[in-house]
């Protein structure tokens, strides 16, 4: 016979309404290296942690709704992949047409991230940024073309940042674990 579903208002989640409790933040440590790739993600991590997969995925959606997990996703490692030619472009958009021309962005397949930040001028007038990955070059300033053109953008200026070096991509980082005082003030480097 199967337990009965785990709800927000059956939980041991609900009697928490205030933050996160100690369980939530082990969920949350865990977290910071992301999701095991197996079919039951939220159960395995569940399993680590001693809890069900039901109690896992409404810890999260509670963690979510309270803003303390804001971003939750994957990370491509596009070089892996066989994608070398990675491009942040930016476009000096007047701030009336960045919705409409984000919007249009976003939309289309290659585009991976979208988003807008202030300018810094006089160095920086860029306001639209959006990042495309190919394989080569050639094939994303074709691609790159063509998001100018979806969003509207033939007539403003740009730039097209090609990546130079891969960094270390990684999760979320929540915060730093407890330093034993023996420990406190040593750092540690990765080689």
């Amino acid at each position: 016979m199967n337990a009965p579903a785990t709800t927000a208002a059956t939980s041991p989640v609900a009697a928490t309404p205030l933050g996160p409790d100690d369980i939530d933040r082990r969920l949350i440590a865990a977290l910071e290296d992301g999701l095991p790739i197996v079919p039951r993600p939220y159960a395995e991590l569940g399993a680590r942690l001693g809890l069900g997969e039901d109690e896992i995925i409404v810890r999260l959606a509670r963690l979510i709704e309270l803003g303390l997990v804001r971003r939750f996703g994957v990370i491509v490692r596009h070089r892996a992949l066989g994608y070398r030619a990675n491009a942040m472009v930016v476009w000096d958009v007047p701030a009336e047409r960045i919705a409409t021309a984000a919007q249009r962005l976003a939309a289309l397949p290659f585009v991976t991230l979208c988003y807008r930040r202030p300018r810094r001028l006089p160095a920086w007038p860029y306001t639209l940024y959006c990042m495309i990955h190919g394989r080569d070059r050639a094939a994303v300033m074709t691609l790159i073309e063509r998001a100018t053109e979806a969003a509207g953008l033939h007539d403003v200026p740009r730039a097209v940042l090609f990546s130079r070096r891969c960094f270390k991509q990684c999760g979320a980082r929540y915060g730093a674990p407890p330093q034993s005082p023996d420990t406190a003030g040593t750092e540690e480097t990765a080689e």
